[in-house]
């Protein structure tokens, strides 16, 4: 099984008031048409500042030796999408290093929020 990536669509993330310039169905249309059902979209993955998001989730194999999910910020011009597909296409997460173009854009996981507290 390959891995898998999320893509932050619905908030900021995806949106021409943010990013005008990006043809944002376009990014998700190449990424759907080289990775096919790979392909998850979130309505928010709560990383705004960094957006357009995408999260490359290793594959089973990777995970089960300690890959974790990576964090790719800043997704907004072809070449960073064509070195997530490439990424995939190779194996993600603990089984193929990070095309350059990818590497420089890596964020830290948002902090989780406790849900609980945010309602008081």
């Amino acid at each position: 099984m390959t891995p898998k990536i999320t893509v932050c669509r619905g908030c900021c993330c995806g949106t021409a008031r943010k990013h005008p310039d990006v043809d944002h169905d376009h990014q998700l249309a190449v990424l759907r048409s080289r990775l096919g059902r790979a392909v998850r979209v979130a309505d928010c993955l709560d990383a705004c500042e960094v957006s357009n998001v995408v999260v490359v989730v290793p594959g089973p194999a990777a995970r089960a030796a300690g890959a974790r999910p990576v964090w790719v910020g800043s997704v907004l011009a072809d070449e960073a999408v064509d070195g997530v597909v490439e990424w995939v296409e190779a194996g993600g997460p603990g089984s193929a290093a990070a095309p350059p173009e990818v590497a420089a854009r890596i964020v830290p996981a948002p902090a989780v929020r406790d849900k609980r507290r945010s309602r008081r």
